[in-house]
């Protein structure tokens, strides 16, 4: 190792021990949230890294890290921004393309307490099989059973359920429309 590594290296050592703290403080003071700012620090303390040659000798660093954070901060900014236009254009694709979830929610929690009363194996195999979106094959992979014991207790389970949730809200045969409404899947 050369002895201008080596003092980069120890310059850097240097920066980070001297400085983190107050780098945090100042990162805390522009960012509303306190892992926001643990990252700005961290990606400074990144780029001084790779620049570390560039971290003046005595007495400045401080002021060149602060230098580097308030552009690691203005990147944060503008990203948050970005992150806040594009979360917007989903909720409003989101609003226009997907029903309201809270009009099924008598019917999903029915569903829900069902299937809790259901004996561990049959809850398994039917939601491996309803919202994983398995096939009778691939569900006996994971199991490690044959694909006709599946198959079985795939039918039982769907008995079982249908029985539990025989006084669910809505109309008869309802019950795996609700367990069904997150895949789109059916028998």
């Amino acid at each position: 190792m050369s002895s201008g590594t080596e003092q980069d290296e120890d310059r850097f050592r240097r920066a980070y021990t001297e400085n983190f703290e107050s780098l945090l403080a100042y990162a805390l003071r522009r960012v509303s949230h306190p892992e926001d700012a643990a990252d700005v620090v961290a990606e400074t303390f990144l780029v001084a890294w790779r620049r570390r040659q560039d971290i003046p000798v005595v007495g400045e660093a401080r002021l060149w890290l602060y230098g580097v954070a308030r552009r690691v901060l203005a990147n944060h900014h503008r990203g948050g921004v970005r992150r806040q236009r594009l979360g917007e254009r989903l909720r409003q694709q989101i609003a226009v393309s997907v029903p309201d979830p809270g009009s099924a929610v008598p019917e999903q929690l029915a569903v829900r307490a069902a299937l809790a009363g259901l004996p561990e194996v049959d809850r398994e195999v039917l939601m491996l099989t309803v919202w994983e979106g398995l096939e009778p094959h691939q569900v006996a992979a994971v199991l490690g059973v044959s694909p006709a014991a599946v198959r079985t207790r795939l039918s039982r389970a769907r008995a079982r359920l249908r029985g539990l949730v025989g006084d669910a809200p809505g109309p008869p045969g309802h019950v795996l429309d609700v367990l069904t409404a997150s895949t789109g899947k059916e028998d």
